[in-house]
């Protein structure tokens, strides 16, 4: 008997017939990312603007998974720094995070997507709860699966949280959308002459101290090889572009 050689897997081609260089990706969204002009709560037209990048690159075939922060309602380290216990800020943090994930379904949703929150934290009533294997069903059905709660434990960022998912779903790239275009030797907005990295390796963003995620989100994305891309979220169809990999913004990797 003959045994054929194994044949490669096709490469995913969008609509247009471009290739999809990332099919499944974790979009990480800071909470401040929702205020727009505002300075407390949600800006319904961010918001919408936002569910439409996400959906559009859905509907070509991108499996997506999204973590946002909670900046844009409540502080924990603000309120722990001030006396409040660590653990019991945190936790109501991870509340606030529900809150902005149930009205990112809700946005999505309006706009015809499928979509899921599913929360580190039992919370039955509006959410499921996560669990790993549900969750990449859920991708695998072309659902967006946005992640609530944190990572479920006090002491652990949103960043955090997103590398942690992005690893457990076997996402290509985590996505981090900012207010820059990149990553920069400092903070373009206070530094003239602050230089912005094309590209720039783990170990150098945690000696460098470099500001775009926690050190411990970093160093789970080093261990496991999970490069992080960082643009600017007001760059239109710029997620698009991303997952057929345009070089937009900062790579991080190894």
């Amino acid at each position: 008997m003959t045994i054929s050689p194994p044949q490669a897997a096709p490469l995913l081609v969008d609509s247009a017939d471009r290739p999809l260089v990332h099919t499944r990706v974790l979009l990480k969204l800071s909470g401040e990312a929702l205020l727009g002009e505002e300075s407390f709560g949600i800006n319904p037209q961010v918001l919408g603007a936002v569910a439409e990048e996400i959906i559009e690159v859905s509907r070509h075939g991108v499996e997506i998974g999204v973590v946002i922060g909670a900046g844009n309602l409540f502080r924990g380290a603000g309120l722990a720094a001030s006396g409040l216990d660590r653990a019991t800020a945190d936790h109501m943090g991870m509340l606030a995070t529900v809150m902005n994930a149930l009205a990112m379904q809700d946005a999505l949703e309006k706009r015809g997507a499928v979509a899921r929150v599913m929360s580190a934290i039992k919370i039955n009533e509006v959410c499921e709860d996560y669990i790993r294997r549900r969750a990449i069903r859920h991708l695998e059905k072309g659902r967006i699966v946005v992640f609530a709660a944190g990572t479920g434990n006090p002491f652990f960022t949103t960043d955090s949280a997103a590398a942690l998912r992005a690893i457990e779903i076997n996402a290509d790239l985590v996505v981090k959308a900012t207010k820059v275009d990149g990553l920069y030797s400092a903070d373009p907005k206070k530094d003239p002459n602050a230089v912005r990295y094309d590209r720039v390796s783990f170990d150098e963003v945690i000696e460098r101290r470099l500001a775009v995620m926690d050190t411990t989100a970093i160093a789970l994305c080093r261990d496991y090889d999970m490069p992080i891309r960082i643009y600017n979220m007001d760059h239109k169809g710029g997620l698009l572009e991303i997952v057929h990999g345009e070089q937009l913004g900062t790579i991080v990797e190894a």
